[in-house]
């Protein structure tokens, strides 16, 4: 994308008022202004908070949005020229209950109350396989206690991914530290009774991998 492209993007995504743009500032100091007020000023609703994890171009946040009308959905990534394109439709539909916010995953427990958010989903993130990269994992334990901060109870985790490795790592760890896995299966596809919003949401680039015919894996889990 070239950079006029971006910045076009950029200022396009201070228009809408369903992106959100704190500074690192802003939410280390702890004092960001929708920290544990998500549902009432931004929905007006209390209906539950459903997040998205490096939520790229926003096709799945958007997708989930309108799936289930009744959930709050908030789109994370650190790129806001990918996500404008999730936010732009979400406004041009008239979807009132898709978010985005530009931040870094790691500040996550800044942006959130505790206890603030039913669910998140992880999707298609980049499996880190390299050993230096494992600190970047968004599964790895490091990141499990980020969420585990923000999520209700019972609240639940997705993760929908084409990386064997991931899936695998993931369940190993989860089974280490004895969370509870409510569901998995490593070819979501070819497996009939699938959970719908795993097969029924597809992204631009899990077509790509379909058309390859190359597995999608899926969990879903618990960490309280």
């Amino acid at each position: 994308m070239g950079s006029k492209n971006k910045l076009k993007r950029f200022k396009e995504n201070e228009t809408f008022d369903n992106v959100f743009q704190p500074t690192r500032d802003e939410l280390i100091d702890g004092n960001y202004s929708l920290k544990g007020k998500w549902r009432n000023e931004v929905f007006k609703n209390e209906n539950p908070l459903v997040l998205e994890l490096g939520c790229g171009k926003g096709e799945y946040t958007v997708g989930l949005a309108k799936r289930y009308p009744n959930k709050n959905f908030i789109g994370i990534d650190i790129k806001g020229a990918r996500f404008w394109r999730g936010a732009k439709t979400a406004v041009e539909e008239g979807i009132n209950n898709a978010a985005f916010l530009r931040t870094q995953i790691e500040l996550i427990e800044f942006a959130f109350e505790e206890n603030e958010i039913d669910e998140i989903w992880i999707t298609f993130p980049d499996p880190q396989i390299k050993y230096k990269r494992t600190k970047h994992r968004l599964t790895n334990i490091q990141f499990l206690e980020r969420y585990k901060k923000i999520l209700k109870p019972n609240g639940l985790m997705h993760l929908k991914t084409d990386s064997e490795f991931m899936h695998g790592y993931t369940l190993g760890l989860l089974h280490g530290l004895g969370y509870e896995v409510l569901y998995a299966n490593h070819n979501v596809y070819k497996l009939e009774g699938s959970p719908e919003e795993v097969t029924k949401i597809q992204t631009f680039y899990e077509n790509q991998y379909l058309e390859k015919d190359k597995a999608i894996t899926y969990i879903r889990f618990k960490i309280n």
